[in-house]
């Protein structure tokens, strides 16, 4: 991290391509290094001036006195790999690349930006295609922002990094109007070498920081921001993070059932999850968020207490809070009998929201309802509305406001219902998370309650490469496995198969379901057609003297719906439960995804899913069935008897396992239906359908 902090809290920085013209882009960054009161030393490189303002110029980087610790770059793409190449021999400690034109635009760009990485030797690297970094902590201003032009860079706890320059300057030209402060932020860029996991490292040293807000668009480093993250978690630090291409998800079509439903986006919300980190639905939430969660106060329940002048604009806070799961109860007799002997006039305040009026709009009024809510234990957390009278007199609710904000630790937050951005920047300043949409103040609240409430992220995990048998190697032949292979591979690995035989003829198939007590279920067997019921192949509850008849049917309808002959068939046993499925993909980015929804022929249509990457702990998994929206009828529905669940957690491990050992060798795989059975019945994978990869050459 030495490295990282000669880039970020340098004592001596080169501008190389300065300008004299402060409008120009090339001449903002030292303009802004003086404007915003940096210390140290400024270097100008410029071969045609003898000095900007008071700062002596150099022809070169080989003419600089001395190596210094980072220098921003600000000529074009053609003469960078020549410049960072002699800033590396003399000792410069990073280099911030401003320039387009390398991995981001093509061929061409790629090999540039790996010319510019042997350059750099190693010297860090922050971009290229990037607008810098601001350190506010300490006024270091390395950027050629034009948001920068703000009135002032108010200093905060929450440190931004973002993989786009523009949305830093979007988010930074935003802050000042808020009243919203950072400790860093920071621009990657390209991420030649820097990275979002490298700063994410950094900033959990940094004591300025409580809390991390990403913007992401990729991640190059999925391993290692994994384990900056569960660094992050266990130092009490919450991660916030945007991310976008959200739309894009699931585009790719793909064999099974999992292929369609486990998109990169999903892959990304259950890496999120894993890590504990908070995801921005919207993007203003990058700055809400932080608000709340820095504040170190703690929400010890999801009681709300909404205080107000203007019923409208607390109905609004109220029912964005109820939809995002929190009570808004009225209060208990104590609070409300404490309450009406403050004799408000028309005031309402057995209920909640309470309103104190346009009566109860004077700060004696309103301290008095504020102290009764925060000491009530009926309350967790308190909302108090801005009405009009915020837009010119902020001090009636601002002072009993502050007041009571220093003396009691709940969390207490503040909805502007009027547009008063003056307010807004006024109670941000004093520490008080002010919003200006209804919903921000919900979901907000809902982050906080997230990140303390959070299981405690599993150590990061490799997945093990472990041994395989010959037998299994045997198995993975390149290609899709039929029905009868792909659970062979599937009970290897300790995974319960419904009992079933395999036969070659109608005739063979009705003497396999002989050996059933009761009716069957009968499929055609292909390794080219994986999703049989699509094409006539499957008759379920069959009896045993119907077995070779529907077998000839079922290999007639398949036949001319697909042109193909079936390799044989498979008799099974009539399995019943909740049916599930459990699958397996490869996400591009991310690495091995593991899938469990409802499963069944409807599985596509209701998307009733969740996602981890794997490995998964017992945890994840458990965690995996409270999220499906189908969970109540494993847990005893409406008279149903509960479902096995120790046995699907025993079939989700074991899947986690064969992903662990075995998923490299494969493109998909898939559990369709698992039936889980009663407690104490267990769990049957009755389909499956497995892909393995071609060797590669």
């Amino acid at each position: 991290m030495k490295s990282l902090d000669r880039l970020i809290s340098p004592r001596s920085v080169a501008i190389i391509g300065a300008s004299t013209d402060a409008g120009k882009l090339t001449g903002r960054p030292l303009a802004f290094l003086e404007k915003y009161g940096y210390a140290h030393e400024i270097l100008p490189v410029n071969p045609r001036v003898s000095s900007i303002g008071r700062h002596p110029c150099f022809a070169d980087v080989k003419a600089l006195p001395h190596a210094p610790d980072v220098a921003i770059v600000l000529v074009g793409s053609s003469r960078v790999v020549n410049i960072v190449r002699d800033l590396a021999a003399i000792g410069t400690g990073a280099a911030i690349v401003l320039a387009g034109g390398f991995g981001e635009s093509g061929p061409e760009g790629v090999q540039r930006q790996q010319m510019l990485k042997e350059a750099a030797g190693t010297m860090r690297i922050l971009g290229p295609n990037t607008i810098g970094l601001v350190n506010v902590t300490d006024g270091v201003v390395l950027s050629a922002s034009a948001a920068l032009g703000v009135n002032a860079l108010l200093p905060g706890s929450t440190a931004l990094v973002s993989q786009s320059g523009g949305i830093l300057g979007s988010l930074l030209s935003r802050t000042d109007a808020l009243g919203i402060g950072f400790s860093k932020l920071i621009a990657t860029g390209n991420e030649a070498d820097v990275d979002v996991s490298d700063l994410i490292e950094y900033l959990i040293d940094d004591p300025a920081t409580k809390v991390l807000a990403l913007y992401l668009e990729g991640l190059r480093k999925p391993q290692q921001f994994r384990d900056a993250a569960l660094r992050a978690a266990k130092a009490g630090k919450p991660i916030v993070a945007f991310k976008v291409g959200r739309s894009s998800a699931g585009a790719q079509s793909a064999v099974s059932h999992t292929g369609a439903l486990a998109g990169s986006d999903a892959a990304y919300d259950a890496l999120f999850k894993q890590l504990g980190i908070i995801r921005a639905e919207r993007f203003s939430d990058l700055l809400d968020f932080p608000l709340v969660l820095g504040g170190g106060r703690h929400l010890a329940g999801r009681r709300l207490a909404v205080i107000t002048s203007t019923g409208g604009a607390a109905s609004l806070v109220a029912d964005a809070a109820g939809l995002a799961g929190f009570d808004v109860p009225a209060p208990e007799p104590a609070t409300a009998q404490r309450l009406n002997a403050l004799a408000i006039p028309d005031a309402v305040l057995d209920r909640n929201p309470i309103d104190v009026t346009l009566a109860g709009v004077t700060p004696q009024y309103f301290r008095g309802v504020i102290e009764a809510v925060l000491e009530s234990a009926s309350y967790d957390a308190v909302a108090v509305i801005l009405g009009s009278s915020s837009m010119t007199q902020p001090e009636i609710v601002g002072e009993p406001l502050r007041e009571c904000f220093a003396r009691f630790d709940k969390p207490i937050i503040a909805f502007a219902s009027p547009h008063a951005p003056d307010a807004v920047r006024h109670f941000n300043l004093a520490g008080i998370p002010t919003f200006a949409a209804p919903e921000s103040c919900a979901a907000a609240l809902s982050a906080l309650w997230r990140w303390q409430n959070a299981p405690a992220p599993a150590p990061t995990i490799v997945a093990e490469k472990k041994p395989s048998d010959a037998g299994i190697l045997a198995m993975l032949r390149p290609g899709p496995l039929n029905e009868y292979e792909s659970k062979a591979l599937f009970a290897k690995f300790g995974m319960p198969i419904a009992r079933e035989f395999c036969a070659q003829t109608p005739v063979e198939a009705q003497a396999c379901a002989g050996r059933f007590d009761g009716n069957v279920v009968v499929k055609v067997l292909s390794r080219d057609v994986l999703h049989k019921s699509d094409v006539g192949g499957v008759a379920v509850n069959i009896a045993t003297a119907d077995v070779t008849a529907a077998c000839k049917r079922m290999a007639g309808a398949f036949t001319a719906a697909t042109g193909l002959a079936p390799e044989g068939f498979l008799v099974q046993e009539l399995a019943k439960g909740v049916e599930l499925i459990i699958g397996f993909k490869a996400d591009e980015q991310l690495g091995h995804c593991i899938l469990l929804g409802m499963g069944g022929v409807a599985a596509e249509l209701y998307k009733d899913t969740s996602l981890r990457l794997a490995p998964i702990t017992r945890n994840d998994a458990r965690e995996m069935i409270d999220e499906l929206k189908s969970a109540p009828l494993l847990k005893g529905y409406r008279g149903r008897p509960e479902a096995d669940i120790d046995a699907l957690l025993d079939a989700l491990m074991a899947f986690s396992d064969m992903v662990g050992t075995i998923g490299d060798h494969l493109l998909e795989a898939e559990i369709n239906p698992l039936f889980v059975g009663a407690k104490g019945n267990g769990v049957r994978a009755a389909d499956g359908v497995v892909v393995v990869k071609a060797p590669e050459c």
